[in-house]
Formats: C-alpha cells, sequence, structure tokens
C-alpha cells in the first residue's frame, strides 16, 4: 500500500433510473444511464491502524455512524489504514456519496475484492466511475463510449431520503426498460433529447415522501434547465442546462430564493482507469 494516498469520491448522477422488476428476494431489478460529477467527496489513508476522521461540510450528518462505509470497505479488502473522509456531499442524497467513498477507499487501497456489492448495491458502479447501463441489482454494467459534456445544476432540499421508504411506496414494481440498444449521443442536445423519452421510476414515491422534491424540480425548470430530474431515490435533483455559464446563473438564482438548499454546479467527471 502507498504510504499516503488522495482519491476522489465523484458524486454519482443517475440520469435514468427504470425499475423493472422485483427478485423474490425483495430486491429490485433496475436499468439506468449512470453518470459521474467532477463534485463529489475525497478520501486520504496513511499507514496506521483502522481508524476515520471526517472533514468537510457534511461531516456533521456522520458523526453518529458507528460503522461508516470507508471503514467497512477496508475491512472488506482486509487492509489496515487510517482514513480521512472529506464530506463534501449531503448525505443520503441519491447521488452515491456512500458508496462512492467506500469506492474510493478500494482504489486508494488498491484493493479488489470478489463481491464489492456486499458494501451496496451502488459501490460496483462507483467502482467504475464512468459512464455506464447499469442493470440487474446494480451488478451488471456495461460501459459506454464517453457522453456528450453536460452542464450540471444538483438541488437538494436539504433533507436526507430513506431509499428503502421510497421502493416501499413504488406502485409498479415491472416498469418498461430503455431501448435496446441505447442510441448513439452525437452531442448534448440528442442526448438530452433521449433523457426526456426516459424516466426516474423513484420520482414520484419520492415526491409523496417529501414533497420538496417538487419544488426543488419546480425551481430548476424555472431557472431554464433543458431537463430536470431526481437522481437516485433522492431527495437530490438535478437540471442539464446549455451551458456552463446558464448553470452557474441558475445556481445563483435558485440558491439566492432558497438559502435552505444545498446547491452546486458540475461538469461530467473523468472516467477512472
Amino acid at each position: 500500500m502507498p504510504l499516503h494516498r488522495r482519491e476522489a469520491a465523484p458524486s454519482k448522477l443517475n440520469l435514468t433510473l427504470h425499475v423493472t422488476g422485483r427478485r423474490v428476494d425483495g430486491y429490485h431489478l433496475l436499468d439506468s444511464l449512470v453518470v459521474f460529477l467532477e463534485l463529489g467527496d475525497v478520501v486520504t489513508i496513511a499507514p496506521g491502524p483502522l481508524s476515520l476522521s471526517l472533514t468537510g461540510p457534511f461531516a456533521p450528518g456522520l458523526a453518529a455512524e458507528p460503522d461508516n462505509l470507508c471503514l467497512r470497505a477496508a475491512r472488506l479488502a482486509g487492509r489496515e489504514a487510517r482514513i480521512t473522509l472529506e464530506k463534501n456531499l449531503p448525505v443520503a442524497s441519491g447521488i452515491g456519496g456512500g458508496s462512492a467513498d467506500a469506492a474510493a477507499v478500494l482504489r486508494a487501497l488498491d484493493a479488489s475484492p470478489r463481491r464489492p456489492e456486499a458494501l451496496g448495491a451502488d459501490v460496483p458502479v462507483c467502482l467504475a466511475s464512468r459512464p455506464v447501463r447499469m442493470r440487474g441489482v446494480g451488478e451488471i454494467l456495461a460501459p459506454l463510449p464517453a457522453l456528450p459534456e453536460l452542464n450540471v445544476l444538483l438541488v437538494n432540499p436539504g433533507r436526507g431520503l430513506s431509499t428503502p421508504a421510497v421502493f416501499k411506496a413504488l406502485a409498479r414494481h415491472d416498469n418498461p426498460p430503455m431501448p435496446e440498444p441505447l442510441p448513439d449521443f452525437p452531442d448534448a442536445q440528442a442526448l438530452i433529447g433521449f433523457l426526456h423519452e426516459c424516466r426516474n421510476d423513484l420520482e414520484a414515491p419520492a415526491i409523496a415522501l417529501m414533497p420538496g422534491i417538487a419544488d426543488c424540480l419546480a425551481a430548476l425548470r424555472s431557472a431554464g434547465a433543458q431537463l430536470a430530474r431526481m437522481s437516485g431515490s433522492g431527495a437530490t435533483c438535478f437540471g442539464l442546462f446549455a451551458s456552463a455559464a446558464e448553470a452557474q446563473a441558475a445556481r445563483a438564482r435558485i440558491a439566492g430564493t432558497n438559502p435552505g438548499w444545498w446547491v452546486a454546479a458540475s461538469g461530467l467527471a473523468p472516467a477512472k482507469h
């Protein structure tokens, strides 16, 4: 293991999330177009007995966790290390924060456990940290060619949302998947046009549990987003804008009128190799 290593934990964005079935063990089958953003947490490891230190604006939200996913990732890898987690993303927000952190620990430790999904269904896709079509319960990953650059604005109403509660509130579990095969996306407008034909099947049940999500979506649309949708099981929503300048202008507008919300602009992250 290297003496010290700093590893980015990019935020995960479900551009689509189709719930296509449910297994007999209760796990749901998904069909999702997943990308990763420049914005994210940061993990640093150093030699020493296994420990975790928390920094960053959202560290207090994890302070009460007795067994953070970062520690569980190190144990799964059979490694000892002093881990520092810079928590820049809201907790329980549908953008893969905990899973991305665990994946970053595994990458930093040069570890390749046999079943990373034991840490969570999103850990395999976060290990890849590149555009993929994700199916099954999150373990079937089909890498995609580089996608057109997207100008993304994330908006979170300032509250966490339980993933199991959202799935429990889902009315239908056998929704149609995305097309097979996926079309080519020569530019951002082609990609956004395709996304308009797709869904996040968890959006409606999430709004029923937390109506503030609908307010976030309305704010994004009012600010000029070409597409506004919830990511994952919520509560974070995203808007896609025609330019980085428009995304930044929308960020200022939405943050200025909603001081309790978390609002952040980002582009796509470079793919991990």
